[in-house]
């Protein structure tokens, strides 16, 4: 039988952070040390794991469930696939985009570029450009918030010059 002190240093260890928001998070270390930034702040001192809190000031408590529902399952994911994306991964995938809007999954992207989560951020901005993919000029700018600044008479100018880049569009 185990005695109480080896079954306390048996249990995952819990990561506290803090989003932009100031609602706190308590992660399991694993999940947490799949974002760079926090792998970053806590390497050398692994004994403050437990008694510190660390601040994400680019992340806001909205996105975090998120994050850490893909990392949690990303991790499942590996630990049971030597070789994933298996058909149970894209499911989770997809299943993880289907309700986020595109101002949901630019915040997210946000965010993952704050952690410094190479796996998040490759596959959200993945997601982000199938979203703009063969759609217009006027749909991509508001998709990212960029005004037009080109007169009336530029634009035209540029479409009939490049009037290939604007045939078989999508409907947006």
């Amino acid at each position: 039988m185990a005695s109480p002190s080896n079954s306390a240093s048996t249990q995952a260890k819990k990561i506290k952070l803090e989003s932009a928001d100031g609602v706190p998070f308590e992660v399991e270390e694993p999940v947490a040390m799949e974002m760079e930034t926090v792998k970053l702040y806590f390497a050398g001192n692994e004994d403050a794991i437990e008694d510190t809190v660390m601040p994400l000031p680019n992340v806001l408590a909205e996105q975090m469930p998120a994050i850490l529902d893909f990392y949690r399952k990303h991790l499942e994911f590996r630990k049971r696939y030597p070789l994933p994306p298996t058909e149970e991964v894209k499911a989770f995938d997809d299943a993880f985009l289907e309700n986020k809007s595109n101002n949901q999954l630019k915040e997210l992207i946000k965010a993952a570029n704050y952690l410094n989560s190479k796996e998040l951020l490759d596959f959200l901005t993945n997601a982000a450009a199938n979203r703009i993919k063969n759609k217009s000029v006027e749909y991509v700018r508001a998709f990212f918030g960029v005004e037009n600044d080109f007169t009336p008479k530029e634009e035209a100018k540029i479409r009939a010059e490049n009037r290939w880049a604007f045939e078989g569009l999508d409907e947006d």
